[in-house]
């Protein structure tokens, strides 16, 4: 049983391409449902991870790589099929790109840096998760939402170099030693 939370999370990781080609196929009533029991299963094996201590090594890779990979995945169909911006797209998976060339750079260097998730960081996902929600359930059940999509795409915007320029000072800090630095005086 311990072994269940990476299951459902390998479900997820499962699903990346089920509702990718979904997507691309026009399918976004079925893509939608897809994707909220893509989220309602990461809530049920971080629960089960945290309350019953089936945690793991795998699972800490895992759950936030399945994760990544299924929003940056609906992202890029979303672009594709001309429900988003290719700017926005472009920026999305250029932040992540960014950041996972920082971690190996910092690596290769003998410096690694040990990337935690902050803040601002948080409410970029927290953004993109609902701009990928909201744009997914008004082109599936046509809610007219162009306005509240337009609001969205630009905080998602603004949080994704926010986002990206804060870890880029982490990572600065990090690599010129500011970081460790005694504080002046």
């Amino acid at each position: 049983m311990s072994n269940l939370p990476n299951f459902i999370t390998l479900g997820r990781v499962i699903l990346v391409p089920i509702v990718f080609w979904l997507l691309l196929n026009g399918e976004m009533q079925l893509a939608f449902v897809l994707f909220v029991i893509a989220g309602l299963s990461d809530g049920v094996d971080g629960y089960l991870a945290k309350r019953f201590g089936w945690t793991s090594e795998l699972g800490a890779y895992l759950d936030p790589l399945a994760d990544k990979l299924l929003l940056v995945c609906i992202f890029i169909a979303l672009g594709v099929a001309g429900h988003l911006p290719s700017w926005l797209v472009i920026a999305v998976v250029t932040r992540d790109v960014l950041i996972i060339i920082g971690v190996v750079l910092s690596w290769l260097l003998a410096n690694p840096v040990h990337i935690h998730p902050l803040v601002v960081s948080k409410f970029n996902t927290v953004a993109q998760i609902i701009l990928a929600t909201l744009v997914m359930a008004d082109e599936g059940f046509g809610l007219g939402l162009g306005l509240l999509r337009a609001v969205l795409i630009w905080v998602t915007a603004a949080l994704i170099i926010t986002s990206l320029a804060a870890y880029a000072r982490t990572w600065l800090m990090h690599m010129t030693g500011y970081d460790s630095a005694p504080p002046p005086g």
